[in-house]
């Protein structure tokens, strides 16, 4: 501990908890708490760049992320005949949330008491409108196909995943390469060629040369405390960007609370899940984690105390975020959390020990899923059912696909494992049927030049800045509730000029001195655009609406906002946006 730590009489550790984490970290940072970590410093490279090797690599159909989508885009694509290779930042089944997901939605037909047009039709009015019923219907229509796989290959039998996605992979022979970290995506002549990327294990970069590319890449944040989201940052949405492509749903928000006790403690705030086998869940619409609780503390202050549904306690504030009378609770914000029996169905069942996740008990603090939007609201913008980027043979599925499936508001429990699944599958099948069309691309030999010393680029800097300090210093920007969660427009201007700030100084001068430095540089890049996405998609809804909240403009504009918006980068490399009406396609 420094003096001037000791000076304040605040512990480290007790600093931290107080401010909720991450936030806390952050601000230790910019205050000067940790003044070498703030400093422009020289860079010592650990690493002989001149003997960094490359690799490179050809397939029909190459699949990025080794989650749940990528999975089932990878075995789809193949058995649709086309020849597929899948490449992971982490490990198989490991990769993202997938680990953590352990509830997956099935409806089965002859057991529901709805009809499937009558589901999609309840998620619509919880939605207010927001999801794209043509996903939503294509979720649950077929979610029982893809449970049955995963019974097959042994997926409900372990907590852990890796055996039960290497099953299918391995009966395959797909060529499964882990531990390489994808930066950029290639496009030539109008489509998408390739990708390129660098290993963490060994000295060397690899090109990926491909007719079709999956982005099965995930959604993001800030890498807050308390959800397991910290190796998510958004790069397939930033890297499709980069070439052109249109994303969508940036201003939506994930209200997942954590624990006030020990807030970076992920594992343990989740009470057991990790370690629980996975299970199935049916027909429960809700209106789940939007800015009700955000608000609440915004207007009561922290901290906020949780409950079972009905429980009460404290005052209820006035105002605030909209939610149909349909989906009300007593005492409690969205839709109950479970059957009214209170088990949790499935055969995964009710966590053996600890209680409910955070949120359901205990003191609550926000942030800990900060720059995440809902599940499937935010990613590439789909053109058509299949998957299908605005960019020639690029496709998307699960969480980097910004399909709407549920809406811009939580709407069904273990829809968004489905959905991944659904969405793996079809796009599999689409991008192999693409791929019969098309010959192998080409990637001129200047072009692999220019993106390999793109990303060699900070081992070179002589000086820069650390990934981590701009890292934090995002993190003290973005994740305060009254920024990222209870928006108005003097507030997001202001926290945009930093963003401004960091986009055009500090990205240049990021500096890495190993492998895992340069990963840390990408991905501090990458939330920094999408900051940049979040505050000025913001800026543009003026209305509120499910998990948006806007405190100078309170109400639903269904007159001027029945409408997602898009983002581009324009002709001048500038970020353009767009609407698009609900209920059609990007034009």
């Amino acid at each position: 501990m420094t003096s001037s730590q000791k000076s304040k009489g605040v512990s480290r550790r007790k600093f931290i908890t107080l401010a909720g984490g991450a936030a806390g970290l952050a601000t230790m940072a910019v205050i000067g708490l940790f003044p070498e970590q703030g400093a422009c410093s020289a860079n010592v490279p650990e690493i002989d760049i001149d003997k960094i090797k490359n690799a490179e690599n050809e397939t029909d159909v190459l699949v990025i992320g080794g989650g749940m989508a990528g999975l089932f885009a990878a075995v789809k694509a193949h058995d649709a005949g086309s020849k597929v290779m899948l490449v992971s930042k982490g490990r198989l089944g490991s990769s993202g949330q997938t680990p953590f997901a352990k509830g997956i939605f099935s409806f089965d037909p002859d057991s529901e008491k709805m009809s499937l047009d009558e589901f999609t039709d309840k998620v619509s009015r919880s939605a207010l409108g927001t999801n794209n019923p043509v996903y939503t219907r294509q979720m649950a229509e077929h979610s029982l196909s893809r449970v049955n796989e995963l019974k097959e290959w042994g997926f409900f039998d372990s907590p852990l995943y890796n055996k039960s996605f290497s099953n299918p992979v391995e009966k395959r022979n797909i060529p499964v390469k882990e531990r390489i970290v994808i930066t950029h995506l290639i496009k030539e002549k109008g489509r998408i060629a390739g990708a390129a990327g660098f290993s963490l294990d060994e000295e060397k970069v690899h090109f990926f040369k491909a007719k079709s590319v999956i982005l099965c890449t995930g959604a993001g944040g800030f890498k807050p405390n308390g959800f397991p989201i910290c190796d998510l940052t958004h790069d397939g949405t930033v890297m499709a960007y980069n070439i052109g492509a249109k994303v969508t749903g940036k201003e939506w928000n994930d209200g997942h609370p954590g624990q006030a006790e020990h807030p970076a403690a992920c594992f343990d705030g989740w009470h057991g899940m990790f370690e629980r086998k996975p299970g199935t869940t049916g027909v429960e619409v809700h209106h789940d984690l939007g800015m009700d609780l955000n608000y609440k503390a915004y207007m009561n202050g922290n901290p906020v105390k949780m409950g079972p549904p009905g429980a009460g306690g404290e005052k209820e504030p006035e105002g605030g975020p909209y939610v149909p009378d349909e989906f009300k609770r007593n005492g409690h914000p969205g839709g109950e959390r479970g059957p009214k029996d209170g088990k949790r169905p499935g055969p995964g069942g009710p966590p053996k020990e600890g209680g409910a996740p955070p949120g359901m008990g205990g003191t609550s603090v926000g942030g800990s899923s900060a720059g995440m939007a809902i599940h499937k609201s935010e990613g590439l913008t789909p053109i058509n059912e299949k998957c299908e980027s605005t960019i020639p043979g690029l496709y998307a599925a699960g969480d980097a696909l910004g399909s709407y499936m549920a809406g811009a508001i939580y709407t069904q429990i273990g829809s968004s494992l489905a959905g991944s699944a659904v969405q793996g599958g079809v796009a599999g099948k689409a991008a192999a049927e693409y791929c019969q069309g098309v010959k192998m691309p080409e990637i001129s030999k200047s072009k692999m030049n220019e993106v390999q010393a793109q990303i060699l680029a900070p081992l070179k800097k002589e000086s820069g800045y650390s990934p981590a300090w701009v890292t934090q210093t995002l993190q003290g920007i973005m994740i305060p509730n009254f920024i990222i969660y209870i928006k108005k427009e003097r507030l997001l201007n202001a926290a945009l000029a930093y963003v401004e700030e960091l986009r055009d100084h500090h990205i240049p001068m990021l500096k890495a001195a190993n492998l895992h430095e340069l990963r840390l540089a990408f991905e501090t890049a990458n939330m920094i655009i999408s900051a940049e996405m979040k505050l000025k998609a913001s800026l543009m809804r003026k209305e509120s609406r499910c998990s948006h909240y806007r405190l100078d403009y309170p109400q639903t504009d269904t007159q001027n906002w029945n409408a997602w918006i898009n983002i581009y980068k324009g002709s001048d490399g500038s970020m353009k946006f767009e609407k698009q009406p609900f209920g059609t396609w990007p034009a």
